[in-house]
């Protein structure tokens, strides 16, 4: 009896396997070509944008056309990321099809014009935008169809960072704080790592960065990782905050929402003017760079970064969060390297992941990812930056559907389908605000 249940376990382990291999698979080729498309663009219009500096001049205009688009056509799509995590919880209503170009096309007009903005928004609602509508020809519902949800969001982070087994650890770790979606191991591993290898095969390269040398456990330099990881946490809460109550101000006072990114565009190019540069225009890439290469950033770099990206955001602008909060932490972390007397490369690294981690609350996604891209010589540091980050920021992030599996401190009282939003909206009412 013992040997015959054996058999079937083992039956059905192969039946499942060989089942997302394929359908992870499927996923994969279609998250990676997204990827590897809209990576060819955006490189294209930055180019551009930069030959062709005149151009910032027509954000608020560009910002105009995108809202009205935006507020004409998308509709359901307009949810962007929260919608998305959404959909791996409730399990109820298609993704749109539209979303996926319409992202695309979103993300590639605001960096065309000098928006501050990132990549990953784009690529998770591509990815899991193209897996909804691969189930729905394989007609799947169920459990099938939230695998495939999250198979989409593994493939699409995956392969627009070139870190897929960062990959798919933040789609099991994305949808509930302090929970671990295991029952996706399979699908969101192959969608990861089969994303990231169609989109290296189509030719597109990721960034390279310095890897960090085989650092040993010293507590002093542990201390000064810890304090680093709450400043960290800190910045992370500070841009959702702001970003936040720019939302908040636009639709208390703009009604129309194709004003929003017109208003946006005015304040980002009025920025740009006031601090004399544009290296906070788009990605920001060479700020990273520099914090790396012993070129060096202004003391504030960070606080400019987060001031671009949440007015950008905020204002109704297309695009992700995280490349932008690459930026924020890696400035952050060269700054207090300065302060600490540690290497600011070192801390530079370490801040890259960390803020990432405060926002998204995903510390171990973001964790392998700072081994995938600086090495494992230092993961126990890179570790402590990211979870204690993470702590630090509250429950609080940029994708406020997710829900809460294991609150942060235990003086977080929530419900079973609480997410980061209804919380809160919660604090907010009882600090008097309606």
């Amino acid at each position: 009896m013992l040997a015959q249940m054996e058999w079937r376990e083992q039956r059905a382990f192969w039946r499942l396997l060989i089942k997302w291999l394929v359908l992870g698979g499927a996923v994969g080729v279609l998250s990676g070509t997204a990827s590897a498309i809209f990576l060819a663009a955006l490189k294209t219009v930055t180019d551009f944008r930069v030959e062709n500096s005149v151009i910032v001049w027509l954000l608020p205009l560009a910002g105009l056309a995108l809202g009205w688009v935006y507020t004409q056509y998308a509709g359901r799509a307009s949810g962007g990321n929260s919608l998305v995590i959404e959909e791996t919880h409730l399990n109820r209503a298609p993704i749109p099809r539209r979303m996926a170009p319409f992202v695309l096309i979103g993300t590639v007009w605001t960096h065309l014009f000098g928006g501050s903005a990132g990549r990953e928004g784009t690529a998770i609602q591509m990815g899991a935008s193209l897996a909804d509508g691969l189930r729905r020809v394989l007609r799947l519902e169920g459990e099938d169809r939230r695998l495939m949800v999250l198979a989409g969001i593994a493939g699409g982070f995956g392969s627009v960072f070139g870190t897929p087994v960062a990959g798919f650890v933040f789609a099991l770790e994305v949808p509930m704080l302090g929970r671990v979606r295991y029952e996706g191991l399979i699908p969101c591993l192959v969608a990861s790592v089969v994303g990231d290898m169609v989109t290296r095969g189509m030719g597109i390269g990721h960034s390279h960065y310095p890897l960090l040398a085989e650092t040993a456990l010293d507590p002093l330099l542990l201390v000064k990782v810890l304090l680093a990881g709450v400043v960290c946490g800190l910045t992370a809460l500070l841009f959702v905050e702001m970003t936040e109550t720019i939302k908040a101000l636009h639709r208390r006072y703009v009604p129309y929402a194709p004003l929003r990114p017109l208003i946006g565009g005015v304040v980002v190019v009025v920025l740009m003017l006031l601090v004399g540069t544009r290296d906070y225009l788009g990605l920001s890439l060479p700020l990273i760079q520099n914090t790396m290469n012993g070129t060096g950033v202004d003391t504030f770099a960070f606080l400019l970064k987060v001031t671009f990206t949440a007015v950008t955001l905020g204002s109704g602008f297309l695009g992700g969060e995280v490349t932008p909060l690459f930026v924020m932490g890696s400035t952050l972390g060269y700054t207090v390297g300065r302060v600490l007397g540690v290497d600011p490369a070192f801390m530079a690294a370490l801040g890259f992941v960390a803020v990432f981690a405060g926002a998204s609350n995903t510390p171990l996604a973001c964790t392998m990812m700072g081994v995938e891209l600086f090495g494992g010589g230092a993961v126990l540091y890179l570790a402590v930056a990211c979870f204690v980050a993470y702590v630090a920021s509250g429950h609080r992030g940029i994708y406020g559907t997710q829900r809460i599996g294991a609150p942060k401190t235990p003086d977080l009282v929530s419900l079973p389908e609480d997410t980061l939003h209804d919380v809160a909206q919660r604090r907010g009412n009882s600090n008097g605000h309606p």
